[in-house]
């Protein structure tokens, strides 16, 4: 139990300001720019995906937060698709930008529930 309150501690997730800069600001620029033009968008939502797979990916380190491990790359994977869909170098048709929310937003939440109702919130590491 020492162990998760540890955790917790150092849990960006856990904590209202960590959250609000490193998953708040990003889905703000994401949201606010989803039916922003193409030319918004193709450098806004790899920016924001990138900077929120890194936050995951550093949390994940930090606390050893269990989605984390997964949405960490499944971000970074996503502003890939994103920049090769907004440059034109895989079209995904009419709707491509609508997937690519859908995607990202069922993704997550399907990561990062399904993750931690399987293997609880933290990971156990060993140091």
């Amino acid at each position: 139990m020492a162990q998760d309150t540890c955790r917790q501690a150092n849990d960006w997730v856990s904590d209202v300001r960590g959250y609000a800069l490193a998953w708040g600001l990003p889905t703000v620029a994401l949201v606010g720019t989803a039916f922003a033009p193409p030319w918004i968008r193709t450098p806004t939502w790899p920016i924001a995906l990138v900077w929120m797979g890194m936050a995951c990916i550093a949390n994940a380190r930090r606390c050893g937060r269990t989605h984390c491990y997964l949405t960490g790359p499944f971000f970074l994977v996503m502003a890939m698709a994103v920049l090769l869909h907004g440059y034109g170098l895989v079209p995904l048709g009419p709707h491509g930008w609508i997937w690519l929310g859908a995607v990202t937003a069922v993704g997550t939440a399907l990561l990062w529930t399904a993750s931690e109702a399987l293997l609880g919130r933290y990971l156990n590491r060993e140091r």
